[in-house]
């Protein structure tokens, strides 16, 4: 596959850096705020959460190799970042519009809301998962390769901790969840509508056909040789028991916050957002690091300290914090510290298994990427935290409507830190053939 010809100009980090940032947001909105909406004006049922999640991770793994093989044949990620970007935040929007069903059609709203949740991811992943991560993948080279892989690793937190500080204020306290969808998504469109205009054209790559389109998609189904790369093997399960525990129990932070601690949803936003962006910090020595080549280093480092913060929030109590103030400095420095571990493990991941993608096939493996890193932790993480959330998290009888409610309190964290350190075990065989590959690196060269 031909390399792209074009050198990292203005252009290229402005696309990279507004087009990364608006995905995060949108999906920040997907991962917060959408289980918060649920919450608020659908039912407390986890059971809904669990539905979206395990349809959304179906669509979107579906969207990425489908779009990934499609882009790849193609040799034109533009159109479709474009297009899909576009068609996101329409849909972004529209998902708003089920908390105008009738509130005694409990099971209509459900419904509406899983399949409205499925339609966005979708579009999501043809734009985001697949062909921008894609195209992020045919421009990095080896003197940017630690700055791209910092830019993707800090952009979900800064998505996370922007989105959810300007969505607690957007939400307010009349929970007006209809104006946060469209502010949101109608910055996804217009990134989207600039994409097409302002991409550069050098970035487009030689088209790779590979027999039909559906023997090409399913050629990356050949797992008698995918297993053969021990190192990504390793190293994708090592990210699957990572992100299981981190989408166990993340996904409810906010409701965590709001319903268990007793904070408003603007308080919630700045309680996650003030640690997040201090623990930011941690992407410019991991970038270095990454740039000699420490990333089996990085990684055990990454999971000790996501584990450890997710750990430290267990024992806290609705007696532990004062809901008058932020600066609860044992709960901020928990999600500081778990916060360093998931930039520094992200940024490790990405970097990693993109150095190890065949050049010819990199959009088709982005969905190999969201196989172990959104499909099976999202349902994992999303039936560990159903499991948990029913049988030790706070349940009450809604006297209005007859039906159970379940509030997430710490056994959740500790349910997902557990499954985080258990993503150690994997890593450790990702070890040698990563070093082997590395000396025959050096040797080449």
């Amino acid at each position: 596959m031909k390399e792209s010809k074009r050198t990292d100009g203005a252009r290229m980090w402005i696309l990279l850096w507004c087009l990364g940032l608006a995905g995060q947001f949108c999906w920040n909105l997907e991962n917060q705020w959408f289980n918060t909406f649920v919450y608020a004006k659908i039912g407390k049922d986890p059971s809904i959460i669990t539905g979206m999640l395990i349809c959304s991770a179906a669509a979107t793994t579906f969207s990425t190799f489908f779009f990934g093989t499609w882009s790849d044949r193609t040799g034109n990620r533009r159109k479709f970042i474009g297009i899909g970007y576009i068609l996101w935040g329409i849909f972004t929007i529209a998902f708003g519009l089920t908390e105008f069903i009738p509130k005694d059609l409990f099971g209509l709203a459900a419904v509406s809301v899983v399949l409205a949740d499925t339609i966005m991811s979708f579009f999501g992943s043809m734009a985001n998962d697949s062909c921008f991560n894609a195209w992020t993948n045919d421009i990095m080279h080896d003197g940017n390769r630690g700055q791209v892989g910092a830019a993707l690793a800090t952009q979900p937190v800064m998505g996370t901790l922007l989105g959810t500080v300007i969505g607690g204020y957007l939400v307010g306290s009349h929970d007006n969840y209809m104006r946060l969808f469209i502010v949101i998504g109608g910055m996804v469109i217009l990134f989207g509508i600039m994409t097409l205009f302002t991409m550069d054209k050098r970035d487009d790559i030689e088209p790779s056909v590979r027999g039909s389109f559906w023997h090409q998609f399913a050629s990356v189904f050949n797992f008698k040789e995918f297993f053969k790369q021990h190192e990504l093997v390793a190293l994708l399960f090592s990210m699957m028991f990572f992100a299981i525990g981190w989408n166990g129990c993340y996904a409810y932070m906010g409701n965590y916050l709001i319903y268990y601690m007793g904070f408003s949803p603007s308080q919630m936003g700045l309680i996650q957002a003030i640690p997040l962006i201090v623990a930011m910090l941690v992407s410019i020595p991991v970038a270095a690091l990454i740039n000699r080549n420490r990333h089996f280093e990085v990684g055990i480092f990454s999971i000790l300290a996501c584990a450890a913060g997710l750990l430290m929030i267990v024992p806290l109590k609705p007696s532990s914090v004062s809901t008058d103030t932020i600066w609860n400095w044992y709960l901020l420095v928990s999600i500081f510290v778990l916060g360093i571990g998931y930039v520094a493990f992200l940024q490790m991941a990405r970097v990693w298994a993109k150095q190890l993608f065949p050049k010819d096939s990199r959009g088709q493996f982005e969905g190999i990427w969201i196989l172990f890193f959104v499909l099976i932790p999202m349902i994992g993480g999303a039936l560990l935290s159903q499991g948990v959330l029913k049988t030790s998290g706070e349940m009450f009888r809604d006297l209005e409507s007859g039906r159970m409610e379940y509030i997430p309190n710490g056994n959740i964290f500790l349910a997902g830190g557990i499954c985080i350190l258990i993503a150690l075990i994997p890593l450790l065989f990702a070890r040698k053939p990563f070093k082997e590959r590395v000396a025959r690196q050096n040797d080449s060269e």
